[in-house]
């Protein structure tokens, strides 16, 4: 339960005082009977809210998906980048909602993909903490085409859990087993059918699922075994797979059914 002046401030109508202003100007509904009271209880899972005509969107939880745009940076403040944040509507810039909606985990910025935001920090923390083994599937487009043989072999070492070494501050460390298989042109073509990649003939593709998220882990697995990664795109988090009606930047809500998936 939550008064109602809270909300309203919450949802930029103002401070307190305005709100209780708002209560003598104007029409502020609560289950279709006028109320005047800011003290008032409202239970955010039942009630409606309607000002003036317009009724409010009460969310107890915000769950979005967002196809990650190149060149954006997983955070709500960068003093020279645009933010993945930047390209929410402004109905989800209210202090309210910018108090509590947050990353469930990072892309870094030349990554592509599936991105989600929520406000439900229980989940965020089940989703991140590396007791849950939740998988993420990334498109890898690599520098240069591997010999069947290599495939194998590198198969055979990230199903092993490989070695990797250090980079920037971060110390080497070995890998959770990983499962890597070599797509199919047509799911490559499904996954960069509207994507910022450009094609290039000397690339090869690789499709890794990790259960873990360290710092720059895929590039870093992918330079042990003598490749580079020059192009990345999450595609799945669990079994929720990334929409693929969103063009880059766009996202959209998910659903019960959506969230079955994060399994």
């Amino acid at each position: 339960m939550e008064r109602l002046d809270k909300i309203l401030s919450h949802e930029g109508f103002g401070s307190r005082k305005d709100i209780r202003k708002l209560l003598r100007k104007y029409e502020v509904l609560v289950n279709q009977e006028r109320v005047y009271d800011p003290s008032l209880q409202i239970n955010v899972e039942k009630d409606i809210i309607v000002v003036d005509g317009e009724e409010i969107d009460l969310h107890e939880h915000i769950y979005l998906m967002m196809n990650k745009v190149m060149h954006t940076i997983s955070s709500n403040k960068d003093g020279e980048h645009q933010t993945v944040f930047d390209l929410l509507d402004d109905s989800f810039k209210t202090p309210y909602i910018q108090s509590k909606l947050h990353l469930i985990g990072r892309l870094d910025m030349d990554t592509e993909g599936l991105l989600l935001f929520t406000t439900d920090g229980e989940l965020t923390h089940r989703l991140i903490s590396p007791k849950s083994h939740i998988s993420k599937t990334y498109l890898c487009i690599l520098e240069h085409k591997e010999t069947e043989e290599h495939k194998l072999q590198i198969q055979k070492a990230f199903e092993q859990g490989i070695e990797v070494g250090p980079e920037d501050n971060e110390a080497g460390f070995k890998c959770e087993p990983a499962i890597v298989k070599w797509p199919s042109e047509a799911e490559i073509q499904k996954y960069l059918e509207k994507s910022s990649y450009v094609k290039n003939p000397e690339h090869d593709f690789a499709l890794l699922t990790i259960y873990e998220g360290k710092y720059h882990q895929v590039k870093r697995m992918f330079a042990a075994v003598d490749n580079k990664i020059a192009f990345l795109k999450r595609v799945l988090v669990g079994s929720l797979e990334l929409d693929l009606n969103l063009l880059p930047g766009e996202y959209k809500y998910l659903d019960d059914k959506d969230l079955e998936k994060l399994n």
